[in-house]
């Protein structure tokens, strides 16, 4: 998931300016023993990694403002369970905060799903800051009616088929054991209908999953595939750019407004710095992922013209299917018409940036 890309009508989605730590904005006396903040938060990203770092820093500004006693907790590596279950936790209050992807969001916020859940609509980062800044802005203010509130946005990659066996269409996946994440029943409806063997699991189970057999094909971006060493299972990559995983940070809002103002904005900022740290390690991850992968026996599968046209065919057969169930009809045709509407500004940006 990273974090923090899109510009938004607030500023800049969530983000506050990092000058006003370094100005001792964020600064506040020791709360009160009976106001003392203590801040549970989930993550799947392993920990140790980029996302991790994030997390820790905006920790660390959270103890910083709210002084002695505040606490924060950041579970790693899906240990609170996976996203449907973080959201859930945080609805009951046993978490106070998570980092999560779309697919824990569209718990909450169905329109998110858009930024990740229509393969092959996108060609490049700019594309989806496009459609992210005239969306977003709204899907905020959804999520703070439902009681969440989002400090930090962005894309984590290009999810890519990890297989076990070489494969080059989507036909060829027809009879392999396919990983979905846990919490997207839609998806796992689409794949059935089609014909293929959908493997419901956590994103814990996938390594497990893949040296028992459970599952032998994986969709996954890069970075995380070599954080987990999936490529260790999974010999071979399809390089087709299917989908960005797209995420959020977000807080319940009884949390976020248990803290103070000066805490507020300490967050934000550290939460503005972290995303420029990930945006340019996202910018280049991808690639020295795969390249990293592939001097430890990754079989990087390129397609050629005809078979990367069998992949947008294979798209736009899924497109009436998540029109109007796994996306609101008027959403799927928002983010088409804003695609279109990027593309037709931008005509040289068609091979566009990562």
């Amino acid at each position: 998931m990273r974090f923090c890309r899109l510009p938004c009508q607030r500023a800049t989605l969530g983000l506050a300016a990092t000058a006003l730590l370094a100005l001792g904005v964020g600064a506040a006396p020791a709360a009160s023993a009976a106001s003392q903040v203590h801040i549970k938060l989930a993550t799947i990203a392993p920990k140790g990694s980029v996302y991790h770092r994030v997390l820790q820093q905006i920790g660390a500004a959270i103890r910083q403002s709210e002084g002695d006693g505040a606490t924060v907790t950041i579970y790693t590596d899906g240990s609170q369970g996976g996203e449907a279950d973080v959201v859930r936790r945080m609805r009951i209050g046993q978490l106070n905060a998570a980092m999560m992807s779309v697919i824990g969001l569209s718990d909450i916020e169905p329109s998110v799903s858009v930024l990740q859940k229509m393969p092959l609509l996108f060609r490049n980062t700019d594309e989806i800051d496009h459609v992210g800044k005239a969306l977003l802005p709204q899907v905020e203010r959804n999520l703070l009616g439902k009681g969440f509130v989002a400090v930090q946005w962005s894309d984590a990659g290009w999810v890519r088929f990890f297989t076990k066996e070489p494969a080059a269409l989507p036909g060829d996946l027809k009879a392999r054991r396919m990983f979905v994440w846990s919490g997207d029943p839609d998806q796992v409806e689409i794949m059935k209908q089609l014909g293929y063997k959908p493997v419901v699991l956590e994103t814990a189970d996938i390594v497990p999953g893949l040296q028992t057999g459970l599952v032998d094909t994986v969709p996954l971006v890069p970075m995380y595939a070599l954080a987990t060493q999936a490529d260790s299972a999974a010999h071979y990559m399809i390089d087709v750019k299917w989908a960005p995983v797209f995420g959020a940070i977000v807080f319940s809002r009884q949390s976020w407004e248990s803290m103070t103002e000066a805490t507020r904005v300490a967050v934000r900022a550290a939460a503005d710095a972290g995303g420029r740290e990930l945006r340019e390690y996202a910018a280049r991850a991808d690639g020295e992922a795969v390249a990293a992968m592939a001097k430890r026996g990754l079989k990087v599968i390129h397609l050629n013209a005809e078979q990367e046209r069998g992949w947008q065919a294979f798209a736009q057969q899924l497109y009436p299917l998540i029109r109007g169930k796994t996306l609101s009809a008027a959403s799927f045709d928002e983010a088409l018409r804003l695609v279109g509407e990027f593309r037709a500004a931008h005509p040289a940006a068609a091979g566009g940036t990562r």
